[in-house]
């Protein structure tokens, strides 16, 4: 049984190294609709499987802590000019 199956099973409580749309959605607790819109920006990695979306968890939390870094720079900017 693959890590996927077996984590809608109940059974391993490791997440899946590749992660769907609903999935992603779920994760980062947006609406799928801001997952789109984030893709057509270029702005979250991900690649096609067919016409399905897929996103390597891995590269998710990279692109997310520099998403983090960036709004802690500015937020640090506007307090230096506020």
């Amino acid at each position: 049984m693959d890590e996927t199956r077996s984590n809608k099973l109940g059974g391993s409580a490791t997440p899946p190294k590749v992660l769907t749309v609903r999935e992603l959605s779920e994760y980062l607790r947006v609406h799928p609709t801001t997952v789109y819109r984030l893709l057509r920006a270029r702005q979250l990695p991900g690649f096609r499987v067919g016409s399905e979306w897929r996103f390597s968890i891995d590269m998710i939390d990279r692109w997310r802590s520099g998403e983090e870094q960036a709004s802690v720079e500015v937020g640090d900017r506007r307090k230096r000019s506020g």
